[in-house]
């Protein structure tokens, strides 16, 4: 299956910003820039990462988005970057304004208007 077949990316709801930062810290880890964007509209923001199969039969190099909307504000507007420490007994996950050393550290990038393979 070809881009031009899908059209757009294949969108994926996850249950929670945790969870969203996780995979964008797992795939810094394995050496793929990664970041994620927020986007802002009728009072919900939506943070997202791009990602695409791999290895997946005919579906290989099919575009995916991982999403996540925060209605509640509980994330700060003003953080830019997630920030995540994990050791065998816990996983800390912070927002803020400057990187901070011993986290995986993860760009927040603001658009101003989705990509229409993203609408």
């Amino acid at each position: 299956m070809s881009l031009s077949e899908v059209g757009k990316a294949i969108k994926v709801r996850v249950r929670s910003i945790n969870d969203l930062v996780r995979m964008a810290a797992s795939s810094i880890a394995m050496g793929q820039p990664t970041y994620i964007l927020r986007y802002e509209k009728d009072g919900e923001t939506l943070y997202g990462i791009m990602a695409v199969f791999r290895d997946f039969y005919k579906y290989y190099g099919v575009p995916l988005f991982y999403y996540v909307i925060d209605d509640s504000d509980s994330i700060p507007k003003d953080a830019n970057y997630a920030l995540l420490r994990s050791s065998d007994s816990e996983e800390k996950i912070e927002f803020s304004k400057a990187a901070k050393t011993g986290y995986v550290i993860v760009p927040i990038i603001n658009v101003a208007e989705m990509p229409n393979f993203l609408k």
